[in-house]
């Protein structure tokens, strides 16, 4: 076998070349064993992408150990050395060539592919898909074009790797490409090119082969150069997910930078932001860069930071979007298409954790609508849980709101994760904001934020003075339980501490606030939103706010919370036997008296940072 052409042209090393051309990122996937890291590893060679001497080294090792050499190895020779401070890891590749710069992301199993997928390691714009000449299509080759497919990569290649192993034969190679086009047809996929290569020998990965004459198509190397570049998002919507909020006190200075990636869009000063789900708005201020010159814009692509006018209190999780521009969507429910990955089925009866952005929420599934396996396409509407592999359609409802795109409009905020056990074991993306008990309430509340005229006091200095942290505590349980003496004991003890508390009963807010509408079952929401929007203003005030309620609900909770931040509000049940659904922080048992229970509740708020000395 011969191979022909010349070697690529060496990209330009000078000190500014890196700025100076095209970036894109490229995931690789494949069945295991089908040549993905032989494949990488000679672009690492012949495209000069190598460290210097690092070819002749493994060579040289190979032939000390008697071992045969192989491209996979280059891989192996650097990942050995991140630990003495060289720029790659195990999931990233770096290669160049005269176009422009490439990051291979490697998808080694489904789960590390979830995790560059779907968690902004990668933001691919294309992919490889590597598929063994000898052993065909498999199930993992099917796979992975499912999940690339529906994480929203178009530019896809087929590389038909190890090409020697079936003598450069030109019907084989047809038979894989009719049955693999075949399957990625039903779910919408064409591939730019099917290239039959051989990674070990190096046939049409960057240089042409003349083993196989009777193809004329691109190499490899041709076929990324081909992909477009989406280049930064600047012409979408601004978003950026929060990553932190960075607050700063020494000599004088009291910025509050906001902190995060921008996904799409850009950011000036003077721009006016909206941050959902809260709906709280300011004005940028400055836009803040660490060791870099001031700058009046920030864009898509990169970690930036930003103060704002007005100290407004905005959370990690929330989404940061630009007013005048379309909105992000804010819901509980959530239709998405899941790829799951769990050991354990996807079920109804369990928590989970949603990564969605900056977001992490607990969730559960609501409904499956269609269960497909991703290895054959075979679809079904009546199963209730989603197995290992599958790929589903189905609703989850959150535990709270978050600000998300779908994915028809946009692939970075609209992707996500799952985690079970800590284990992240599920992503995909999300095709539809569903309507949620909250969404009337939501869109007041929203309007109240966007309207809150602020004080020129920020929380932290009203914090700082009283020596607390504003929350609500909601002290429910059945009707036979003291919760009012137990709620106006802790009052009482907490005033004598010199903290700032007022006991709020709900018969306060039905008979005061809520004359004009009727009690009873059908005006319980709005009962509870006006209760939350008088804890709003308590809170904001800087004060701890204690309220009692017969037999909270979680659907009752998470009105609440749709007015007041999660954050600031703990629950405590009183009584031994939980009659209800809600999610408390505390249970009080029947046998505690009020002196014992007020002490618990302390030692509570003590742990959670509402009490900021011990006392």
């Amino acid at each position: 076998m011969t191979v022909s052409a010349t070697t690529p042209q060496a990209a330009p090393t000078g000190a500014g070349a890196f700025d100076q051309r095209e970036r894109m990122n490229i995931v690789i996937g494949g069945h295991v064993d089908h040549g993905k890291s032989t494949v990488v590893g000679r672009l690492l060679a012949d495209t000069g992408s190598l460290p210097e001497g690092k070819l002749e080294a493994v060579r040289a090792l190979c032939e000390r150990t008697a071992r045969p050499f192989e491209y996979a190895f280059l891989l192996d020779a650097l990942k050995d050395e991140q630990a003495q401070g060289i720029t790659i890891d195990a999931a990233r590749v770096f290669f160049k060539t005269a176009k422009r710069h490439y990051i291979i992301i490697d998808a080694p199993g489904h789960i590390e592919f979830l995790k560059n997928m779907v968690t902004g390691a990668s933001r691919a714009e294309a992919a490889l898909l590597v598929i063994d000449a000898k052993e065909g299509v498999q199930e993992n080759s099917r796979r992975h074009g499912y999940m690339m497919s529906m994480l929203g990569i178009r530019q896809i290649a087929v590389l038909v790797n190890k090409m020697d192993l079936v003598n450069y034969d030109q019907r084989h190679f047809e038979g894989i490409v009719a049955e693999y086009s075949a399957f990625l047809q039903q779910i919408g996929v064409h591939p730019a090119a099917f290239i039959p290569a051989a990674g070990r020998e190096g046939d049409n990965i960057a240089l042409r082969s003349t083993a196989m004459p009777w193809y004329s198509g691109p190499t490899v190397l041709e076929a990324l150069d081909r992909f477009a570049s989406e280049g930064p998002a600047l012409d979408k919507p601004f978003r950026m997910p929060v990553q932190d909020v960075y607050k700063f006190t020494a000599q004088g200075d009291d910025r509050r930078i906001v902190a995060g990636t921008i996904e799409t869009g850009t950011l000036s000063v003077g721009d006016e932001v909206v941050f959902y789900p809260s709906g709280k708005k300011s004005r940028v201020k400055t836009i803040e860069a660490f060791n870099r010159p001031v700058q009046s814009e920030a864009v898509a692509g990169q970690a930036a930071g930003f103060t704002l006018t007005e100290q407004i209190y905005v959370a990690r999780g929330e989404l940061a979007a630009k007013a005048g521009q379309p909105k992000p969507e804010v819901t509980t429910r959530l239709r998405v298409s899941i790829f799951w990955l769990g050991k354990q089925p996807l079920t109804s009866k369990k928590d989970y954790l949603l990564k969605l952005g900056s977001a992490r929420v607990p969730c559960r599934l609501e409904t499956v609508h269609r269960v497909i396996d991703a290895s054959n396409l075979n679809a079904s509407e009546k199963k209730q849980q989603i197995d290992r592999h599958d790929v589903a359609e189905c609703t989850l409802k959150l535990s709270r709101a978050v600000g998300f795109d779908t994915a028809d409009q946009s692939a970075a905020t609209s992707r996500f994760v799952l985690v079970d056990d800590y284990e992240i074991t599920g992503g995909g993306i999300v095709r539809e904001a569903l309507p949620d008990r909250q969404s009337e309430i939501r869109e007041k509340v929203m309007l109240r934020n966007f309207k809150w005229e602020p004080s020129i006091i920020p929380p932290e200095r009203r914090a700082e003075k009283y020596s607390q942290k504003a929350s609500l505590l909601l002290v429910t349980g059945s009707h036979e339980q003291p919760r009012k003496a137990l709620a106006k004991e802790l009052e009482a003890r907490l005033f004598e501490d010199g903290r700032v508390v007022y006991f709020l009963g709900m018969a306060n807010v039905v008979y005061g606030v809520d004359a004009d509408i009727e009690r009873g079952s059908a005006n319980r929401v709005e009962h509870l939103r006006r209760l939350g929007e008088v804890a709003n203003i308590l809170l904001d005030a800087g004060a701890i706010l204690i309220v009692t309620a017969h037999e909270l609900s979680q659907e009752d909770l998470e009105v609440v919370k749709t007015a007041v931040a999660p954050e600031r509000i703990e629950v405590i049940w009183v009584g031994d036997t939980l009659t209800t659904d809600v999610s408390y922080d505390l249970i009080m048992a029947d046998q505690e008296g009020a002196e014992d229970g007020v002490t618990r509740i302390k030692q509570l708020l003590q742990e959670k940072g509402v009490l900021f000395r011990p006392w």
